[in-house]
């Protein structure tokens, strides 16, 4: 069989390449045109769709190395536009929601007796959150996306081959995730809290405990976040919770030394904070870290080596 041209998935490309030719320019009027009426008809436009369209356009039109970066990175891009367009079929029209059941078995497994109460132990941090774990899991929790892309940077310039299968590994357990989402939508920890077991349809992203770090840096750091949530019902997995997983098993292969135990922290840091938060059971976090996994195990088996040919110039 032919083998498919590297010219332009290749992350390290061929001196040839040619960027301003007619073919690219087309191409990338093309898919200008595509990426804004999604991002604009279909999805409503948000000011950072526009930040992400001139960075790539940047990237790709800049030189080889920002180019190299873009391909390396684009997994990335691909799960924040997939993610984004979660919002025009909410997972509550695909299967019912579930509040109670995920609440009665957190109660059941990882409860807590509070003055004979039995209670879940979000409502345990919640009643007694203190300034200090306040601030740490908002440390935490703001850093749960520029780890994962610092890292990628940093495997970009000493690894390419394990850039790839970071960034496309970090993809497909996202999939999986979503997919998750869809089978079985379940309602966060706060929800709960602010509206009991009574089914709400399209309501907004809540801040839940972290309000309390928003509160502490002055600025509205996470409600300007979860004001923008894509799906309210789409709590397990914590996907959260599988990142600094995926970041951890590929600093473990790519044999970084006493940085990793720096990554088991950010683990048990992120694990602690979606608890601690508000937005997420220890069920959650559990079901995270079992999406890492699997979601490890089948791309390593079955995604990796098919297509690692097509994308690095072996």
């Amino acid at each position: 069989m032919k083998k498919l041209s590297l010219d332009f998935w290749a992350l390290d490309e061929s001196k040839s390449f040619l960027r301003f030719t007619q073919n690219n320019i087309i191409l990338t009027l093309l898919i200008s045109v595509g990426y804004f009426i999604w991002f604009g008809q279909v999805i409503a436009y948000r000011p950072e769709h526009s930040v992400l369209y001139f960075l790539l356009l940047f990237l790709f039109y800049c030189n080889s190395i920002t180019r190299s970066f873009m391909k390396a990175m684009f997994p990335f891009v691909i799960f924040w536009v997939v993610y984004d367009s979660l919002r025009i079929i909410p997972n509550y029209t695909i299967n019912p929601i579930h509040i109670q059941q995920p609440y009665l078995l957190e109660k059941f497994l990882f409860g807590v007796n509070d003055n004979g109460v039995r209670i879940t132990l979000n409502e345990y941090f919640t009643k007694y959150h203190t300034t200090f774990l306040d601030l740490l899991s908002g440390l935490f929790y703001i850093n749960w996306v520029p780890v994962p892309l610092l890292f990628g940077i940093y495997v970009f310039l000493k690894d390419k081959t394990i850039m790839y299968s970071f960034a496309y590994c970090f993809l497909f357990v996202n999939l999986i995730g979503f997919c998750v989402y869809y089978i079985y939508p379940a309602a966060p920890p706060w929800y709960v809290a602010e509206y009991g077991f009574t089914e709400h349809f399209n309501i907004m992203g809540n801040v839940g405990n972290l309000k309390y770090f928003d509160a502490l840096v002055g600025s509205p750091i996470f409600k300007g976040i979860y004001e923008k949530n894509a799906n309210v019902f789409a709590a397990m997995p914590s996907l959260h919770s599988a990142y600094p997983l995926i970041v951890l098993y590929f600093a473990i292969q790519k044999k970084m030394g006493k940085f990793i135990i720096f990554f088991v922290v950010f683990c048990l840091g992120i694990w602690g904070s979606a608890v601690y938060s508000n937005h997420h059971y220890v069920i959650d976090v559990l079901a995270g870290i079992s999406c890492a996994v699997l979601g490890i195990t089948l791309f390593n088996v079955f995604v990796r080596k098919p297509m690692i040919k097509y994308i690095l110039p072996l």
